[in-house]
């Protein structure tokens, strides 16, 4: 049978169209296989390396850990300091352990080794005081009264011109530091000395932390998650910058454990897998 050039012409349309439809849904679904594969990562060979040559000793603890310490936020001995990247923050940030969590268990060390310059790691009661600074410092955490990035500078804003009113908050206004004495048994992150601070909650984002969290929704992010977007969006929103992968390094760790997991638990097909250090 015979087809004129318009009707051949149509087919390849077609064909082409479905061709492009059927790659954009292989991306989307390998994208949603593995959420961290477009990272500007660097090499993680010397992770392999170490993976497949087992734990190592801590140099200043002697504790036997897998790829760090995170006891003195170190790398341990077959994980060469030199081969870690550095990630440049463009603010200082403190993260505020619960003093039930595991240390082991937990992604905040990750922060503290990429970015040390940058990041301190306390564990409630002993934290910092924020009440004369209030003005400047946010609290990245779910909460009922929390905002979003692009809101950031609009309240801190709010915030100066109160105290230059000579307005503080109000009589209502929580004492921080007593606080403290009073609430340090409970260590309710959201009602302690952190509580007269900007809340912000990363509501978009979504985790893939194989630790999620039972009975929370899967916008509970990771400690280094969390750091990790409210960097990005800090620099898109509030920078007002392109962003190109500056701050990816941050989950230099944490992606070659997400994959670490998840091809163990591919290849086992059943039972739980468990990462330990």
């Amino acid at each position: 049978m015979a087809l004129s050039p318009s009707v051949c012409l149509q087919e390849c349309k077609e064909n082409n169209a479905k061709f492009v439809e059927a790659k954009q849904s292989q991306t989307a679904f390998i994208a949603s296989e593995d959420p961290l594969q477009n990272l500007c990562l660097a090499s993680q060979d010397i992770l392999h390396k170490a993976q497949q040559s087992g734990r190592s000793r801590c140099l200043q603890c002697g504790g036997s850990r897998m790829f760090y310490c995170y006891t003195c936020y170190v790398p341990v001995g077959n994980v060469p300091t030199e081969q870690i990247p550095l990630v440049k923050l463009p603010l200082k940030i403190d993260i505020i352990k619960h003093p039930n969590e595991t240390d082991g268990k937990s992604t905040a060390v990750h922060a503290k080794l990429l970015a040390p310059d940058c990041v301190n790691i306390y564990t409630y009661p002993c934290i910092p005081e924020y009440e004369e600074r209030d003005h400047e410092v946010v609290l990245v955490f779910p909460g009922p009264q929390s905002i979003s990035v692009k809101d950031i500078s609009f309240y801190l804003q709010k915030r100066i011109e109160n105290k230059g009113r000579g307005n503080n908050g109000g009589p209502d206004k929580p004492s921080l530091k007593r606080k403290r004495t009073e609430e340090e048994e409970s260590c309710d992150l959201t009602e302690n000395k952190c509580k007269g601070l900007l809340q912000v909650e990363l509501k978009t984002r979504k985790t893939c932390f194989w630790r999620h969290q039972k009975g929370k929704p899967d916008t509970f992010l990771s400690t280094i998650e969390a750091i990790y977007y409210f960097l990005v969006d800090y620099h898109t929103e509030l920078l007002r910058e392109k962003y190109r992968g500056q701050y990816d390094n941050l989950l230099f760790f944490y992606s070659f454990m997400y994959r670490l997991v998840k091809n163990a638990k591919g290849a086992g097909g059943k039972g739980k897998t468990e990462l330990t250090h």
